[in-house]
């Protein structure tokens, strides 16, 4: 499960550094303004990219796993939702108190902070839902596997309302903590011991890829798993059947690969980098869009340089930014040596007062049994 984590936040990242590209423009009152393009808009066949990048549904299945385990060995529910929520919300808190002095410098620099703004808080929807799945968990616990089914019909009945009965539009908003219920459901039921078997996988896996090749070809969804700046659908932004299938996928796979999965992480090498992640994971999460904007902007002043300030509109950009993916990554490395101590909880007792972390990290950080990563 630590693995999985690792490998979600991972995808997130390469995700939005590999399709958010940041192109500046002279405003008339002589400040920088930036546009923010995809390059999945200009190159559609590399829609495929996106299916290996988008591994949110991932992220709420080992997230409803961890969170079912430590809330069975909590002595209080309500010290334990209260811990739980401030370990989420302090890294994101922390993030926008250290934009509003940033704000101020961009300003200043005759840069619109507008959209740079706007990409900061755009990745914090899912903190905000993940948050409330968190609080509900003493209650969704309760439930069985099939309540993620629920969720799946409430999903697919919003999208015939939405696209096949031209509804209001607004009903897609409905999908947001619905369709990310699913594979938070399946990770609780998965940590209760209600779905481990072979068959269930294989059904998860070869389900939800059977449904979302369907939907994409028959039904005119689009075939790209994030979400484009200046479209009419996104299988995102809210979330579609297609998003909740290709999760489903995801969790089949997830489950198959679990035993050859864990026997890797018996290696020590294999071990650490995915210890190091999940020690950190929120506060990654929420700084990599900050890394990647605070690269774009300081190297504006010296050229617009390529796979950095120019439009991603063919093979050649992505080649640019991939040689850009280290400095972002350097960028990253230093937020996280700076904040990711507003994410670990301290001691009690002995050790508090000198502010050491906890062995563990948060309790959404970590759920291997074998060993506490070395901190």
């Amino acid at each position: 499960m630590d693995a999985l984590r690792a490998f979600a936040i991972l995808g997130v990242v390469l995700g939005h550094w590999l399709v958010t590209a940041l192109v500046p423009a002279g405003a008339a009152d002589g400040s920088t303004h930036w546009n923010v393009r995809s390059p999945l808009a200009f190159m559609p066949w590399l829609a495929p990219v996106s299916w290996v990048l988008q591994t949110l549904a991932l992220f709420f299945f080992v997230g409803g796993y961890a969170a079912a385990k430590s809330l069975d060995r909590a002595e209080s529910v309500s010290g334990w939702v209260r811990g739980r929520l401030k370990r989420l919300v302090r890294p994101a808190a922390v993030l926008v108190a250290a934009w509003i002095p940033l704000t101020i410098v961009l300003v200043a620099a005759g840069v619109d902070p507008e959209p740079l703004v706007r990409l900061m808080l755009s990745p914090l929807w899912f903190l905000c839902v993940f948050t409330g799945m968190t609080a509900l968990t003493p209650l969704l616990a309760r439930f069985g596997p099939y309540a993620a089914g629920v969720a799946a019909g409430t999903v697919a009945c919003v999208d015939l309302i939405r696209f096949g009965l031209h509804g209001p539009t607004w009903t897609g908003w409905i999908n947001v903590p619905a369709a990310w219920a699913v594979p938070y459901l399946l990770g609780i039921a998965w940590a209760k011991g209600r779905l481990g078997s072979r068959r269930t996988a294989l059904a998860l896996l070869f389900g939800g890829a059977t449904a979302a090749v369907v939907l994409v070809t028959f039904a005119g969804y689009p075939a790209t798993m994030v979400g484009l700046p200046n479209t009419r659908v996104s299988n995102l932004s809210p979330p579609t059947a297609v998003a909740v299938a290709f999760g489903l996928a995801q969790v089949g796979a997830a489950l198959l690969l679990r035993d050859r999965v864990a026997r890797w992480m018996r290696r020590p090498l294999a071990w650490l980098p995915v210890a190091l992640a999940n020690l950190s994971a929120m506060t990654i999460f929420c700084w990599h869009q900050t890394a990647l904007m605070l690269v774009t902007v300081a190297a504006l002043p010296f050229s617009a340089l390529p796979g950095l300030h120019d439009r991603p509109g063919d093979w050649t950009w992505i080649a640019a930014r991939a040689v850009w993916l280290p400095v972002f990554a350097v960028v990253l490395a230093g937020c996280r040596a700076i904040f990711w101590r507003f994410e670990s909880p301290r001691r009690r007792g002995r050790g508090a007062d000198r502010g050491v972390p906890s062995g563990r990290g948060a309790d959404y950080g970590v759920t291997s049994g074998r060993r506490a990563p070395v901190q």
